[in-house]
């Protein structure tokens, strides 16, 4: 790799499949639960919600942010939440996954273990993840706004500006 040049994939690359981690920071003290699974379907999300369930204080308040995908809004998924009302679900704006804390954390787990890494099979690339989900909560570590609410409002403001002139100047 050179400096300022895209990194490429080899001509012989092979994906041996993909999984998908769903994941539940606590905000409080940093710790992550997350679980690998096959697919992204209504019945894995529900037994995640079950996984949360079972790992937390059943006495405590449960505040979930989410992405606005089909999944989490499910009939069978509102029927369980129904059931379960210590878990509160609160959907993010689209195109706005910087407001979710546990994206701060799949960020740091694509550059800290993912990114050019190399995975012979399926059960090595989710043996990995798992590895690495135990070796942080052996030390997790709350995320700390360092932004003001104004500056990231101001910012916010700017950007609206700028795209509703790119908008109007269609």
């Amino acid at each position: 790799m050179k400096k300022g040049r895209a990194s490429t994939i080899t001509h012989d690359y092979v994906r041996h499949g993909t999984t998908t981690l769903v994941a539940a920071l606590n905000v409080a003290d940093g710790k992550v639960i997350g679980h690998c699974q096959a697919r992204h379907r209504h019945q894995e999300w529900l037994k995640f919600l079950q996984l949360v369930d079972a790992q937390t204080p059943p006495e405590r308040e449960l505040h979930l942010i989410l992405d606005n995908y089909a999944t989490h809004k499910h009939p069978k998924v509102k029927a369980w939440l129904g059931k379960h009302p210590r878990f509160h679900l609160h959907f993010t704006p689209t195109s706005a996954s910087w407001l979710n804390m546990a994206e701060r954390f799949f960020r740091d787990l694509t550059t800290k273990r993912l990114r050019r890494g190399v995975f012979h099979s399926l059960p090595e690339l989710v043996g990995a993840l798992e590895k690495y989900l135990d070796h942080y909560n052996e030390d997790p570590t709350p995320f700390v706004w360092t932004a003001k609410a104004n500056d990231i409002l101001m910012k916010v403001k700017r950007a609206r500006k700028k795209l509703s002139r790119r908008h109007r100047a269609r």
